[in-house]
């Protein structure tokens, strides 16, 4: 399958428990580290998808978010993994903590919430 995953880092990929600065990221969610490396071994295209590399910001900001990003999956992973805030048209999933999935052209929910 072609494309790329596209995973969340802060409650998603990451434990998350309020903001602590730009220089910190959690541990690993162990199920979805699990899932992340099982996609790497099929040598799948796995990006994080994040907030902490939108502007608009100060100087450098944005590019030493994505180093300390690409740093902490380096250091879990073994890879540095691409970082964006932006989705296209070869993103196929995306796995976030804040996300609600759609019905295709038709805006009802998958969970069954109104």
């Amino acid at each position: 399958m072609s494309g790329w995953i596209g995973v969340d880092l802060d409650g998603t990929l990451a434990e998350y428990g309020g903001w602590k600065g730009k220089d910190h990221i959690g541990a690993p969610v162990a199920a979805m580290a699990f899932r992340v490396r099982q996609w790497l071994a099929e040598d799948r295209d796995v990006r994080i998808f994040t907030a902490r590399v939108s502007g608009p910001r100060e100087g450098n900001e944005i590019e030493e978010s994505r180093t300390l990003i690409q740093d902490w999956t380096e250091r879990h992973f073994g890879k540095r993994l691409a970082v964006t805030c932006t989705k296209d048209f070869g993103m196929i999933e995306l796995w976030d903590d804040r996300v609600v999935q759609i019905e295709c052209n038709t805006g009802r929910r998958m969970d069954g919430q109104l």
